[in-house]
């Protein structure tokens, strides 16, 4: 018994130091404005490039904010950290951290660029009006699951808050933001 104990402590340590060996540099090292706008530019370079009709829907956008690079690992326990930047008009207005931890199955690391997309002016002010914002606490975000080399259209997604969730080839299927935190910050 005092076996399975040990074992089960042994484990959890190591995937404790795992995520945040991970995450937590990630933390610690905060960017500068520049790195994070350069991220953001980049990141919905890439999303205009891989989804077919972005450009035409961020148009429409009362806002966009964007997480380049979000670092999601786990072993059991994970989490996930970024930062990244809100957009209205294509400048950005103010910069913002996402967080999320999870448990359950789940063995690796990933990068991965988020954005969320305020198609309504009621729920981008929403959005800002609060200090930390959590999906499904403060408000809703409809993920489109379309998978890679996907194609979007304003006509058919049109809740008030879309989100995307693009890695290295494009739109990624069937993943949530339900529980994820933005909390606003001051770059360095």
């Amino acid at each position: 018994m005092h076996t399975r104990r040990f074992g089960r402590t042994v484990a959890l340590a190591a995937v404790l130091a795992l995520v945040g060996a991970l995450v937590l540099p990630a933390v610690s090292y905060a960017k500068s404005a520049q790195e994070i706008d350069a991220g953001v530019n980049a990141a919905l370079v890439k999303f205009k490039q891989q989804v077919q009709g972005a450009s035409t829907f961020l148009q429409d956008a009362q806002g966009v904010l964007v997480f380049p690079g979000v670092v999601q690992a786990g072993l059991g326990i994970g989490g996930e950290f970024g930062e990244g930047a809100l957009r209205i008009h294509g400048s950005t207005v103010r910069y913002y951290t996402i967080g999320a931890g999870s448990v359950g199955f789940q063995w690796g690391a990933q990068v991965k660029d988020i954005i969320i997309v305020f198609l309504q002016r009621q729920a981008l002010a929403n959005f800002r009006a609060k200090h930390g914002w959590t999906v499904g606490a403060d408000g809703s975000v409809v993920v489109v699951n379309l998978g890679a080399h996907a194609s979007i259209n304003t006509t058919t997604y049109n809740a008030p808050v879309m989100g995307f969730i693009v890695g290295q080839e494009g739109l990624m299927y069937n993943l949530t933001l339900q529980g994820t935190k933005m909390t606003p910050f001051s770059p360095k």
